[in-house]
Protein backbone atom coordinates (compact mmCIF):
# COMPACT_ATOMS: atom_id res chain seq x y z
CA UNK A 1 0.00 0.00 0.00
CA UNK A 2 1.40 3.46 -1.00
CA UNK A 3 1.79 6.35 1.20
CA UNK A 4 -0.86 8.46 -0.43
CA UNK A 5 -3.39 5.33 0.79
CA UNK A 6 -2.25 5.19 4.32
CA UNK A 7 -3.01 9.01 4.44
CA UNK A 8 -6.28 8.44 3.01
CA UNK A 9 -6.82 5.71 5.87
CA UNK A 10 -5.82 7.73 8.62
CA UNK A 11 -7.94 10.86 8.44
CA UNK A 12 -11.98 10.21 7.32
CA UNK A 13 -14.90 12.44 7.26
CA UNK A 14 -18.50 11.19 7.37
CA UNK A 15 -21.49 13.52 7.17
CA UNK A 16 -24.29 11.61 9.04
CA UNK A 17 -28.00 12.19 7.97
CA UNK A 18 -30.92 12.17 10.71
CA UNK A 19 -31.19 9.00 12.99
CA UNK A 20 -27.84 7.05 11.37
CA UNK A 21 -25.04 5.75 12.53
CA UNK A 22 -21.50 5.99 12.33
CA UNK A 23 -20.19 2.34 13.61
CA UNK A 24 -16.16 1.14 14.40
CA UNK A 25 -14.29 -1.15 15.75
CA UNK A 26 -10.58 -1.13 16.18
CA UNK A 27 -8.91 -4.60 17.15
CA UNK A 28 -5.61 -4.37 16.66
CA UNK A 29 -3.99 -3.86 20.39
CA UNK A 30 -1.08 -1.42 18.86
CA UNK A 31 -3.79 0.57 16.71
CA UNK A 32 -5.24 4.26 18.54
CA UNK A 33 -8.39 5.59 16.93
CA UNK A 34 -9.19 9.44 17.79
CA UNK A 35 -13.04 10.80 16.93
CA UNK A 36 -13.82 14.06 16.53
CA UNK A 37 -17.55 16.08 16.12
CA UNK A 38 -16.56 19.03 13.07
CA UNK A 39 -19.99 19.84 13.17
CA UNK A 40 -23.92 18.99 14.48
CA UNK A 41 -24.72 17.18 17.18
CA UNK A 42 -23.90 13.04 18.17
CA UNK A 43 -24.13 11.11 20.91
CA UNK A 44 -22.14 7.48 21.88
CA UNK A 45 -24.12 5.07 24.13
CA UNK A 46 -26.56 8.36 25.02
CA UNK A 47 -23.48 10.27 26.11
CA UNK A 48 -23.07 13.47 24.32
CA UNK A 49 -20.10 14.45 22.26
CA UNK A 50 -18.45 17.78 22.94
CA UNK A 51 -17.82 19.24 19.61
CA UNK A 52 -14.22 19.87 18.90
CA UNK A 53 -12.60 17.76 21.15
CA UNK A 54 -10.59 14.33 20.47
CA UNK A 55 -12.13 11.67 21.60
CA UNK A 56 -9.44 8.57 21.72
CA UNK A 57 -10.14 4.53 21.44
CA UNK A 58 -7.59 1.76 21.52
CA UNK A 59 -7.77 -2.37 20.94
CA UNK A 60 -11.31 -4.27 21.49
CA UNK A 61 -13.11 -0.72 20.98
CA UNK A 62 -16.17 -1.23 19.56
CA UNK A 63 -18.18 2.58 18.61
CA UNK A 64 -21.59 3.45 17.63
CA UNK A 65 -21.86 7.13 17.20
CA UNK A 66 -25.34 8.19 16.71
CA UNK A 67 -27.16 11.64 15.31
CA UNK A 68 -30.64 12.59 15.76
CA UNK A 69 -30.21 15.65 13.89
CA UNK A 70 -27.54 15.33 11.43
CA UNK A 71 -23.34 15.54 11.51
CA UNK A 72 -20.23 15.15 10.42
CA UNK A 73 -17.34 13.37 12.19
CA UNK A 74 -13.78 13.22 11.76
CA UNK A 75 -12.23 9.54 12.38
CA UNK A 76 -8.06 9.42 12.62
CA UNK A 77 -6.22 6.36 13.17
CA UNK A 78 -6.86 3.07 11.33
CA UNK A 79 -10.27 0.86 11.96
CA UNK A 80 -10.56 -2.59 11.47
CA UNK A 81 -14.24 -1.79 10.54
CA UNK A 82 -15.60 1.04 10.04
CA UNK A 83 -19.53 2.15 7.97
CA UNK A 84 -22.18 4.20 8.20
CA UNK A 85 -25.37 2.22 8.92
CA UNK A 86 -29.24 3.80 8.34
CA UNK A 87 -30.40 1.02 10.44
CA UNK A 88 -30.71 1.48 13.94
CA UNK A 89 -32.74 0.55 16.96
CA UNK A 90 -31.70 3.89 18.54
CA UNK A 91 -35.28 5.63 18.06
CA UNK A 92 -36.88 2.36 19.76
CA UNK A 93 -34.11 2.54 22.48
CA UNK A 94 -35.27 6.31 23.04
CA UNK A 95 -38.68 5.26 22.70
CA UNK A 96 -37.99 2.61 26.17
CA UNK A 97 -36.31 5.83 28.21
CA UNK A 98 -39.65 8.13 27.03
CA UNK A 99 -41.89 5.10 29.06
CA UNK A 100 -39.42 4.77 31.51
CA UNK A 101 -39.30 8.55 32.43
CA UNK A 102 -43.36 8.84 32.59
CA UNK A 103 -43.18 5.91 35.01
CA UNK A 104 -40.59 7.89 37.13
CA UNK A 105 -42.75 11.12 37.04
CA UNK A 106 -46.08 9.10 38.27
CA UNK A 107 -43.49 7.64 41.08
CA UNK A 108 -42.44 11.09 41.81
CA UNK A 109 -46.09 12.44 42.08
CA UNK A 110 -46.65 9.92 44.27
CA UNK A 111 -43.38 9.97 46.29
CA UNK A 112 -43.43 6.10 45.51
CA UNK A 113 -40.72 4.00 44.04
CA UNK A 114 -39.58 4.61 40.06
CA UNK A 115 -39.22 1.47 37.66
CA UNK A 116 -37.04 -1.59 38.18
CA UNK A 117 -36.51 -2.96 34.48
CA UNK A 118 -34.61 -5.78 33.53
CA UNK A 119 -32.18 -6.10 30.86
CA UNK A 120 -31.86 -9.82 29.55
CA UNK A 121 -31.49 -11.82 26.34
CA UNK A 122 -28.52 -14.52 25.24
CA UNK A 123 -24.92 -13.96 25.10
CA UNK A 124 -23.67 -10.92 22.59
CA UNK A 125 -26.53 -9.19 21.50
CA UNK A 126 -25.75 -5.32 23.45
CA UNK A 127 -27.37 -5.95 26.98
CA UNK A 128 -24.95 -3.97 28.60
CA UNK A 129 -25.18 -1.34 25.61
CA UNK A 130 -28.72 -0.69 26.28
CA UNK A 131 -28.16 -0.40 29.85
CA UNK A 132 -25.83 2.54 29.57
CA UNK A 133 -27.62 4.13 26.55
CA UNK A 134 -30.91 4.08 29.35
CA UNK A 135 -28.73 5.11 31.95
CA UNK A 136 -27.38 7.99 30.28
CA UNK A 137 -30.22 9.41 28.99
CA UNK A 138 -31.90 9.18 32.76
CA UNK A 139 -29.07 10.88 33.73
CA UNK A 140 -29.65 13.46 31.21
CA UNK A 141 -33.29 14.18 32.49
CA UNK A 142 -31.50 14.62 35.54
CA UNK A 143 -31.96 11.08 37.55
CA UNK A 144 -30.10 9.44 39.83
CA UNK A 145 -30.51 5.67 38.86
CA UNK A 146 -28.60 2.84 40.16
CA UNK A 147 -27.44 0.08 37.85
CA UNK A 148 -26.87 -3.28 38.99
CA UNK A 149 -24.67 -5.86 37.24
CA UNK A 150 -25.38 -9.56 37.71
CA UNK A 151 -22.79 -10.28 34.67
CA UNK A 152 -19.94 -12.14 36.43
CA UNK A 153 -18.13 -12.59 33.30
CA UNK A 154 -17.77 -8.74 32.48
CA UNK A 155 -17.81 -7.33 35.88
CA UNK A 156 -18.30 -4.23 34.80
CA UNK A 157 -18.75 -3.06 38.62
CA UNK A 158 -15.65 -3.94 40.89
CA UNK A 159 -13.57 -6.82 38.87
CA UNK A 160 -15.11 -9.71 36.52
CA UNK A 161 -15.95 -12.78 39.31
CA UNK A 162 -18.10 -10.41 41.09
CA UNK A 163 -21.63 -8.19 41.19
CA UNK A 164 -22.40 -5.57 42.25
CA UNK A 165 -25.04 -2.17 42.09
CA UNK A 166 -23.95 1.71 41.43
CA UNK A 167 -25.79 4.78 41.73
CA UNK A 168 -24.98 6.56 38.52
CA UNK A 169 -24.95 10.29 39.40
CA UNK A 170 -23.32 11.44 35.43
CA UNK A 171 -23.24 10.38 32.11
CA UNK A 172 -20.29 7.96 31.34
CA UNK A 173 -17.36 8.60 29.61
CA UNK A 174 -17.21 8.19 25.84
CA UNK A 175 -13.90 6.73 26.42
CA UNK A 176 -13.60 5.22 29.89
CA UNK A 177 -17.93 4.76 30.91
CA UNK A 178 -19.26 4.89 34.34
CA UNK A 179 -17.20 7.04 36.93
CA UNK A 180 -16.90 3.87 39.73
CA UNK A 181 -17.47 5.97 43.05
CA UNK A 182 -18.89 3.81 45.70
CA UNK A 183 -19.88 0.70 44.23
CA UNK A 184 -21.92 -1.59 46.12
CA UNK A 185 -19.96 -5.31 45.58
CA UNK A 186 -19.87 -8.92 46.30
CA UNK A 187 -17.79 -11.38 45.65
CA UNK A 188 -18.57 -14.66 43.50
CA UNK A 189 -15.83 -15.81 42.97
CA UNK A 190 -16.25 -17.33 38.99
CA UNK A 191 -16.60 -16.42 35.67
CA UNK A 192 -19.83 -18.03 34.79
CA UNK A 193 -22.72 -18.05 36.93
CA UNK A 194 -23.43 -22.18 35.80
CA UNK A 195 -20.28 -22.91 38.21
CA UNK A 196 -22.49 -22.13 41.41
CA UNK A 197 -25.97 -21.28 41.33
CA UNK A 198 -26.97 -21.67 45.21
CA UNK A 199 -23.84 -19.09 45.74
CA UNK A 200 -25.16 -16.99 42.97
CA UNK A 201 -28.66 -16.98 44.32
CA UNK A 202 -28.08 -16.23 47.85
CA UNK A 203 -25.65 -13.14 47.01
CA UNK A 204 -28.20 -11.71 44.30
CA UNK A 205 -30.95 -11.82 47.21
CA UNK A 206 -28.47 -10.03 49.05
CA UNK A 207 -27.40 -7.86 46.89
CA UNK A 208 -31.33 -6.69 45.97
CA UNK A 209 -31.88 -6.18 50.13
CA UNK A 210 -29.21 -4.10 49.97
CA UNK A 211 -30.01 -1.58 46.93
CA UNK A 212 -34.24 -1.53 48.37
CA UNK A 213 -32.21 -0.25 51.16
CA UNK A 214 -30.28 2.61 49.50
CA UNK A 215 -33.79 3.70 47.49
CA UNK A 216 -35.34 3.43 50.74
CA UNK A 217 -32.49 6.46 52.18
CA UNK A 218 -32.38 8.14 49.31
CA UNK A 219 -35.02 9.60 47.44
CA UNK A 220 -33.72 10.82 44.16
CA UNK A 221 -32.57 7.30 43.46
CA UNK A 222 -35.61 5.86 44.35
CA UNK A 223 -37.82 8.11 42.13
CA UNK A 224 -34.75 7.39 39.33
CA UNK A 225 -35.36 3.04 40.01
CA UNK A 226 -33.30 0.50 39.09
CA UNK A 227 -31.47 -0.92 35.74
CA UNK A 228 -29.97 -4.49 35.48
CA UNK A 229 -28.05 -6.00 33.45
CA UNK A 230 -27.91 -9.73 33.68
CA UNK A 231 -25.54 -12.91 32.29
CA UNK A 232 -26.09 -14.43 28.55
CA UNK A 233 -27.22 -17.51 30.34
CA UNK A 234 -30.84 -17.45 29.60
CA UNK A 235 -31.94 -21.54 29.37
CA UNK A 236 -32.69 -24.21 32.23
CA UNK A 237 -30.97 -22.99 35.49
CA UNK A 238 -30.23 -19.70 33.76
CA UNK A 239 -33.79 -19.32 33.22
CA UNK A 240 -35.00 -20.20 37.17
CA UNK A 241 -32.46 -17.97 38.22
CA UNK A 242 -34.39 -14.66 35.62
CA UNK A 243 -37.07 -15.40 37.00
CA UNK A 244 -35.50 -15.50 40.71
CA UNK A 245 -33.67 -12.26 39.39
CA UNK A 246 -37.35 -10.95 38.67
CA UNK A 247 -38.92 -11.71 42.27
CA UNK A 248 -35.85 -10.71 44.50
CA UNK A 249 -35.64 -6.98 43.00
CA UNK A 250 -39.23 -6.58 42.19
CA UNK A 251 -38.94 -6.49 38.44
CA UNK A 252 -41.88 -3.86 36.91
CA UNK A 253 -40.31 -3.95 33.50
CA UNK A 254 -38.27 -6.59 31.36
CA UNK A 255 -36.36 -5.83 28.03
CA UNK A 256 -35.81 -9.09 26.09
CA UNK A 257 -33.06 -8.89 23.83
CA UNK A 258 -32.81 -10.41 20.21
CA UNK A 259 -34.81 -13.77 21.37
CA UNK A 260 -38.62 -14.23 20.79
CA UNK A 261 -38.77 -17.78 22.51
CA UNK A 262 -37.20 -16.17 25.83
CA UNK A 263 -39.84 -13.31 25.87
CA UNK A 264 -42.99 -15.47 25.03
CA UNK A 265 -41.66 -17.90 28.02
CA UNK A 266 -41.50 -14.59 30.24
CA UNK A 267 -44.80 -13.23 29.20
CA UNK A 268 -45.69 -16.78 30.31
CA UNK A 269 -43.85 -17.14 33.72
CA UNK A 270 -44.11 -13.97 35.00
CA UNK A 271 -47.06 -11.84 36.56
CA UNK A 272 -49.51 -9.76 34.65
CA UNK A 273 -47.89 -6.69 36.53
CA UNK A 274 -44.73 -7.38 34.81
CA UNK A 275 -44.51 -5.52 31.30
CA UNK A 276 -42.19 -7.53 29.42
CA UNK A 277 -41.02 -5.94 26.15
CA UNK A 278 -38.96 -7.44 22.70
CA UNK A 279 -36.55 -5.73 21.39
CA UNK A 280 -34.57 -6.02 18.21
CA UNK A 281 -30.61 -6.36 18.56
CA UNK A 282 -28.65 -3.53 17.19
CA UNK A 283 -26.71 -4.67 13.95
CA UNK A 284 -23.49 -3.44 14.97
CA UNK A 285 -23.32 -6.33 17.56
CA UNK A 286 -21.00 -8.93 16.75
CA UNK A 287 -20.69 -12.66 18.60
CA UNK A 288 -17.08 -12.11 20.69
CA UNK A 289 -14.91 -15.49 20.33
CA UNK A 290 -13.55 -17.32 23.86
CA UNK A 291 -10.22 -15.62 23.26
CA UNK A 292 -11.62 -12.28 23.17
CA UNK A 293 -14.31 -12.41 26.08
CA UNK A 294 -10.50 -14.03 27.91
CA UNK A 295 -8.77 -10.58 26.69
CA UNK A 296 -11.69 -8.36 28.04
CA UNK A 297 -11.44 -9.57 31.54
CA UNK A 298 -7.97 -9.09 31.61
CA UNK A 299 -8.27 -5.88 30.63
CA UNK A 300 -10.71 -5.12 33.21
CA UNK A 301 -8.84 -6.54 35.84
CA UNK A 302 -5.70 -4.72 34.60
CA UNK A 303 -7.55 -1.61 34.64
CA UNK A 304 -8.95 -2.11 38.45
CA UNK A 305 -5.12 -1.58 39.50
CA UNK A 306 -3.66 0.32 37.14
CA UNK A 307 -6.49 2.56 35.72
CA UNK A 308 -7.02 3.43 32.21
CA UNK A 309 -4.47 5.36 29.69
CA UNK A 310 -6.32 8.51 30.89
CA UNK A 311 -6.42 8.03 34.62
CA UNK A 312 -3.37 5.82 35.94
CA UNK A 313 -3.58 4.05 38.82
CA UNK A 314 -0.33 3.63 41.01
CA UNK A 315 -0.98 0.13 42.97
CA UNK A 316 1.20 -1.24 45.94
CA UNK A 317 2.72 -4.21 46.72
CA UNK A 318 3.60 -6.17 49.94
CA UNK A 319 4.42 -8.90 52.10
CA UNK A 320 2.10 -10.22 54.84
CA UNK A 321 2.62 -13.38 56.98
CA UNK A 322 -0.19 -16.41 56.36
CA UNK A 323 -0.50 -16.22 60.30
CA UNK A 324 -2.46 -12.38 59.66
CA UNK A 325 -4.45 -13.64 57.40
CA UNK A 326 -7.91 -16.10 56.89
CA UNK A 327 -8.04 -17.37 53.38
CA UNK A 328 -11.10 -18.89 52.36
CA UNK A 329 -12.68 -20.77 49.30
CA UNK A 330 -16.79 -21.30 48.71
CA UNK A 331 -17.88 -24.12 47.81
CA UNK A 332 -16.39 -27.66 48.99
CA UNK A 333 -15.65 -30.74 47.44
CA UNK A 334 -19.50 -32.75 47.04
CA UNK A 335 -20.28 -35.94 49.46
CA UNK A 336 -22.38 -38.52 48.40
CA UNK A 337 -25.99 -38.53 49.73
CA UNK A 338 -25.38 -41.65 51.95
CA UNK A 339 -22.69 -39.49 54.30
CA UNK A 340 -24.84 -36.28 54.05
CA UNK A 341 -25.07 -34.76 57.98
CA UNK A 342 -28.38 -35.46 58.95
CA UNK A 343 -30.53 -31.70 57.41
CA UNK A 344 -27.76 -31.19 55.20
CA UNK A 345 -29.34 -30.71 51.18
CA UNK A 346 -27.29 -32.19 48.34
CA UNK A 347 -25.69 -28.46 47.41
CA UNK A 348 -25.19 -27.20 50.25
CA UNK A 349 -21.64 -27.85 50.22
CA UNK A 350 -21.66 -25.14 47.43
CA UNK A 351 -22.13 -22.73 50.30
CA UNK A 352 -19.89 -24.03 52.25
CA UNK A 353 -16.14 -22.32 53.98
CA UNK A 354 -13.37 -24.02 53.39
CA UNK A 355 -10.30 -22.21 55.15
CA UNK A 356 -7.06 -22.39 53.21
CA UNK A 357 -3.59 -22.48 53.71
CA UNK A 358 -1.29 -20.55 51.87
CA UNK A 359 0.06 -22.47 49.28
CA UNK A 360 1.66 -21.70 45.25
CA UNK A 361 -1.58 -22.80 44.10
CA UNK A 362 -3.01 -19.24 45.09
CA UNK A 363 0.03 -17.60 42.50
CA UNK A 364 -1.71 -15.17 40.60
CA UNK A 365 -5.11 -15.47 41.84
CA UNK A 366 -7.58 -12.64 43.14
CA UNK A 367 -8.55 -12.37 46.26
CA UNK A 368 -11.24 -10.31 47.65
CA UNK A 369 -10.75 -8.40 50.78
CA UNK A 370 -14.25 -8.84 52.76
CA UNK A 371 -16.16 -6.28 55.42
CA UNK A 372 -17.55 -9.29 57.43
CA UNK A 373 -16.36 -8.85 61.14
CA UNK A 374 -17.95 -12.16 62.21
CA UNK A 375 -16.77 -15.75 61.78
CA UNK A 376 -19.78 -17.03 60.83
CA UNK A 377 -19.52 -18.78 57.60
CA UNK A 378 -23.01 -17.30 56.57
CA UNK A 379 -21.89 -13.96 57.42
CA UNK A 380 -18.53 -13.75 55.54
CA UNK A 381 -20.70 -14.85 52.22
CA UNK A 382 -23.47 -12.41 52.47
CA UNK A 383 -21.51 -9.41 53.48
CA UNK A 384 -20.02 -7.36 50.60
CA UNK A 385 -16.27 -6.85 49.47
CA UNK A 386 -13.66 -3.73 50.26
CA UNK A 387 -12.17 -4.61 47.03
CA UNK A 388 -9.63 -7.07 45.22
CA UNK A 389 -5.81 -7.91 45.96
CA UNK A 390 -3.90 -10.28 43.87
CA UNK A 391 -1.33 -12.91 45.39
CA UNK A 392 2.05 -12.00 42.98
CA UNK A 393 4.52 -14.07 45.57
CA UNK A 394 3.89 -17.45 47.88
CA UNK A 395 7.18 -17.89 50.05
CA UNK A 396 6.90 -21.24 51.66
CA UNK A 397 10.33 -21.07 53.61
CA UNK A 398 9.61 -17.39 55.19
CA UNK A 399 5.79 -18.06 55.31
CA UNK A 400 4.62 -14.95 53.66
CA UNK A 401 2.05 -14.12 50.80
CA UNK A 402 2.70 -10.87 48.53
CA UNK A 403 -0.38 -8.97 47.39
CA UNK A 404 -1.06 -6.58 44.73
CA UNK A 405 -3.30 -3.83 46.38
CA UNK A 406 -5.26 -0.63 45.18
CA UNK A 407 -4.01 0.54 48.67
CA UNK A 408 -1.08 0.46 51.14
CA UNK A 409 -1.04 -1.59 54.28
CA UNK A 410 -2.70 -2.40 56.41
CA UNK A 411 -5.76 -4.11 54.65
CA UNK A 412 -9.03 -3.46 55.64
CA UNK A 413 -9.60 -6.65 57.11
CA UNK A 414 -7.95 -10.12 57.07
CA UNK A 415 -10.85 -12.07 55.68
CA UNK A 416 -10.36 -12.75 52.14
CA UNK A 417 -12.24 -14.82 49.88
CA UNK A 418 -10.77 -16.87 46.79
CA UNK A 419 -11.52 -15.99 43.24
CA UNK A 420 -11.20 -18.36 40.46
CA UNK A 421 -10.10 -15.74 38.27
CA UNK A 422 -6.54 -14.67 37.68
CA UNK A 423 -4.19 -11.96 36.57
CA UNK A 424 -0.16 -12.03 35.48
CA UNK A 425 0.99 -8.88 36.55
CA UNK A 426 3.66 -7.83 33.47
CA UNK A 427 4.32 -4.55 35.61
Amino acid sequence: MSNTDDQKNEIQEFKLEVDQELRFEVESKSAKVYLSLRSGQAEVFGTEIVKGKLYEFTAGAKVAVFTWFGCTLEVRGQTDVIYVAKETPMVVYSNCHAALENMRMEAEKENAKGPTTMVVGPCDVGKSTLCRILLNYAVREGRRPILVDLDVGQGSIGVPGSIGALLIERPASIDEGFAQEAPLVFNYGHKSAERNTALMSILITQLASAVKEKLEVNKRARTAGVIINTCGWVKNEGYKLILNNAKVFEVDVVLVLDQERLYNELVRDLPDFVKVIFLQKSGGVVERSKSVRADSRNQRIREYFYGTPKNSLYPHSFEIKWSELKIYRIGAPPLPDSCLPLGMKPKDHMTKLVLLTPNPGLLHHLLSVSFCDSEEEEEIIKTQVAGFVCVTNVDMDRQTITLLSPQPKPLPNNVLLLSELQFMDSH
